[in-house]
């Protein structure tokens, strides 16, 4: 078992983590990452990087329906040639095929309220689709996507209230992953100070934690 794949599975990712904007899937992702000792990727930060350019320029020049083609994409090289910890655009459910790919991968929507939201991403954001009346457009977004959140996710991890050191411990938990201790050997993740999972969850079995 290398240090790329701390679970020992067949290549694909060893966490997915989706939810919405505002969320902390890239700050989670990277603390989940190091705990495992493996690589952390971005399906947004790939569009960027293969793009050359901000994702609010792409919806301004080529509009939504390009952007959601390239995230389709990106989503689709990131699951097929990354072992490690995966974070997904906010929108990135909205495509069906993209949801498909997602059956039976480890994926945990990290779920947030709206004033905890709306906090953490500002009033003054250049997210596209938050550019007038964020609490709002951010609601009506989190209603149509919740369903498809729900549907894909192997767990639910609350995030109001929580650091994101113990929203890592609470997704390893959920998972029944180990972190890696200091000297490289792998340990439970509540040997941290996190909670024991109540349950170890399977496949097509949503948890809450």
């Amino acid at each position: 078992m290398s240090a790329a794949d701390p679970a020992g599975g067949p290549g694909g990712p060893v966490v997915v983590l989706i939810g919405p904007m505002g969320v902390g899937k890239t700050t989670v992702g990277e603390l989940l990452a190091e705990r495992l000792g493996t690589g952390f990727r971005d399906s947004d930060a790939d569009i960027v990087a293969a793009e050359g350019r901000p994702i609010s320029d792409i919806f301004i020049e080529e509009g939504e329906d390009h952007f959601r083609t390239l995230e389709r994409e990106a989503v689709r090289a990131a699951v097929a040639g990354h072992p490690g910890v995966l974070a997904l655009g906010g929108g990135a459910v909205l495509d069906a095929s993209t949801r498909e790919l997602l059956k039976g991968l480890p994926v945990v929507f990290l779920s947030v309220e709206v004033a905890e939201a709306v906090k953490r991403v500002g009033l003054n954001t250049a997210r596209p689709l938050l550019a007038v009346n964020p609490r709002k457009q951010w609601k009506e977004l989190m209603e149509a996507r919740r369903h498809h959140y729900t549907d894909v996710a192997r767990a639910v991890v609350a995030t109001d209230d929580r650091t994101p050191e113990e929203v890592a411990d609470a997704v390893l938990d959920a998972l029944g992953l180990k972190r890696r201790s200091e000297d490289g050997s792998a340990e439970p993740a509540g040997s941290a100070g996190s909670p024991a999972p109540a349950e170890t969850p399977t496949p097509g079995k949503e948890t809450h934690v």
